[in-house]
């Protein structure tokens, strides 16, 4: 499933990377592969912008604007919240 194409804000920095795989193992969407001792982007329009390839990776070598994506808005439906799906900074 893809959620908008050409939007996520997932980047990844090779030169950061060791390849320890933390980011593939809490990964939701499997966005991420391992590729010649490092891990690489594979499939960044499946990325919902849940953050925890960032928060879990030792080196910094993931970012992600984590709450922007479809992830927050799944998690604000089934928490009631009125939040936006988007950071827009309305209904905080």
């Amino acid at each position: 499933m893809i959620y908008l194409k050409d939007v996520v804000t997932l980047s990844h920095h090779p030169e950061t990377c060791n390849g320890c795989g933390a980011c593939l193992s809490v990964c939701p969407r499997q966005v991420l592969r391992p590729s010649q001792g490092k891990i690489e982007i594979a499939r960044r329009d499946a990325c919902i912008e849940c953050g925890a390839c960032q928060r879990n990776c030792p080196r910094g070598a993931v970012t992600v604007n984590a709450g922007v994506g479809c992830a927050t808005a799944i998690i604000n439906q089934m928490l009631k919240r009125k939040q936006v799906c988007c950071d827009t900074g309305k209904n905080r």
